[in-house]
Order: C-alpha cells, then structure tokens, then sequence
C-alpha cells in the first residue's frame, strides 16, 4: 500500500514519494507534502530549465538556481520558463 499526501502542488489526496528526493529539510517538506506525480511535473521542468539554460547540475551556482526554481515550482506558485522557449 502506498503512503498517501496531500500534494500542495495538484491540491490533492495522491500517492506520495518512497523517499525523500532532496537532502536537508527542503527534502523532508518535498516528502510530506508532494505527490509522486507533481514530483515527475518537477523533474520535466527542470530537465528543460537544464537544457535551455545549459546548465551544468554539479556546479555550485548551478545547483542553487535549480533549487531555488524547486522551491518556486512545487511550493511558490510556479517556476518560469525561459524567455526563448519554444515548446
């Protein structure tokens, strides 16, 4: 049976994560309060942010930009797409 949360990013009961995706306490509040499915949301996101601002993911500036975004996207009311893209 999966652990259920009440997803802040779809505003509804969904099946939560197995396990914290991120350390420290950004990770643990990811846990209990985003959804499986808002989660993989997150990770199309930021696989674009990554591509169009050609972003290398294990440099430090890097790292806080994408955490920052995370942090807007599931809890802050959105993360904005780069200016130039083109779907």
């Amino acid at each position: 049976m999966s652990r259920k949360v009440q997803c802040v990013l779809l505003g509804t009961e969904a099946d939560g994560l197995d396990r914290p995706p991120y350390p420290g306490e950004l990770g643990k509040r990811i846990f209990d309060h985003v959804s499986k499915q808002a989660w993989q949301q997150w990770m199309r996101h930021q696989t674009m942010l990554i591509n169009e601002y050609r972003l290398t993911p294990f440099e430090p500036k890097a790292r806080s930009f994408l955490e920052q975004e995370m942090e807007k996207f599931l809890f802050g009311g959105g993360s904005e797409k780069p200016p130039d893209f083109r779907e």
